[in-house]
């Protein structure tokens, strides 16, 4: 039988517990948070006060951080590339809508909550030239993008489990960061963003986990090949308006860097956390590429630690065409 045959059957398997999935790792619509919970009552009579009261507390906020949530924004809008990336996927059929396809499309309505909200808050701060933003959007899913994972289900779960606690990470730091300028109320939305982010990465964590049980060997290769070819980021692709897919990425990766949102440590250390969660050092009935595989990446976060540490990023900020730098402190 061939791997994609192979595969095909194990993602069947687990189709059988997909509602068990989304009862234990998804919110139903009625009870789960909406962005209108956090943002100023465009039907109270103190909307406008609260409209003001939002922008002073902006004006509080440095211009990394500024640059870091328009990455973060962007990334979140980038939904429909990401779904129709998924609904591609070996086992997931949204023809016949199975039950991979019906996790997939609930997925994606939680997530496009979070763009959403963030969206709203940035439009009514006057921080940021939002025509700039929705343009990097549009580009951005214009573009689509490729994550290395071709249509191998096992590849996409270690994507989506790393991505989900790196956007768990970056949201809830952004959340402390404007905690401490004194921005509460955008404290509280990327504290409920981060929170969603978490369980989604319990549940895609537990797919492959549970795929570790049924054919090891396999999704270990998978897990050695995502972590060599490294995880390409969704805002990877990003591009200002009038630029070419180039530099963009790495420029606004520096400034999530400078101020501490996102880094190479974290990088690394979700690495380990992912081997330490599917315990990986402690799988049995492995193939001998298998065995060499796990050797691999148990010496992998060391490895990249070091390298880590040689890295130097340039303390002058990049001007984003985003983020107007007479508008921010």
């Amino acid at each position: 039988m061939s791997i994609k045959n192979i595969r095909l059957e194990v993602m069947q398997f687990l189709e059988k517990n997909v509602d068990s999935f989304v009862d234990q790792y998804l919110i139903p619509v009625e009870k789960i948070w909406q962005p209108t919970d956090f943002l100023p009552n465009s039907q109270s009579d103190t909307f406008f006060d609260e409209v003001k009261e939002l922008r002073e507390i902006a004006k509080e906020l440095p211009y990394d951080f500024w640059v870091t949530l328009v990455g973060d924004t962007i990334t979140e809008e980038a939904l429909p590339t990401y779904e129709s990336w998924l609904m591609d996927v070996d086992g997931i059929d949204n023809v016949e809508r199975n039950g991979w396809s019906k996790w997939i499309r609930q997925w994606t309505g939680e997530e496009n909550r979070h763009g959403d909200l963030l969206n709203k808050y940035l439009y009514l701060s006057g921080r940021v030239n939002m025509r700039e933003v929705e343009m990097t959007t549009q580009h951005l899913i214009n573009d689509g993008f490729d994550i290395g994972t071709g249509r191998d289900p096992y590849k996409n779960f270690v994507y989506t489990s790393f991505q989900e606690l790196a956007t768990y990470v970056s949201h809830n730091r952004v959340a402390q960061m404007a905690k401490k300028y004194g921005d509460n109320k955008l404290s509280k939305m990327c504290k409920m963003i981060a929170g969603d982010e978490m369980r989604h990465h319990h549940a895609y964590s537990e797919f492959v986990n549970r795929i570790f049980q049924v054919d090891p060997s396999e999704m270990m290769l998978a897990f050695q090949y995502m972590m060599k070819a490294k995880i390409v980021m969704p805002a990877h692709f990003l591009r200002e308006s009038g630029e070419k897919i180039s530099t963009a990425f790495e420029q606004f990766s520096d400034s999530a860097q400078r101020i501490g949102v996102y880094t190479a440590a974290d990088y690394v250390d979700i690495m380990q956390k992912l081997i330490d969660k599917w315990e990986i050092d402690k799988i049995s009935g492995l193939t001998d590429e298998a065995e060499k595989a796990r050797d691999y990446l148990m010496k992998l976060p060391a490895r990249m630690a070091k390298i880590s540490e040689r890295l130097v990023i340039p303390q002058e900020s990049h001007i984003f065409k985003w983020v107007e730098p007479a508008l921010v402190r």
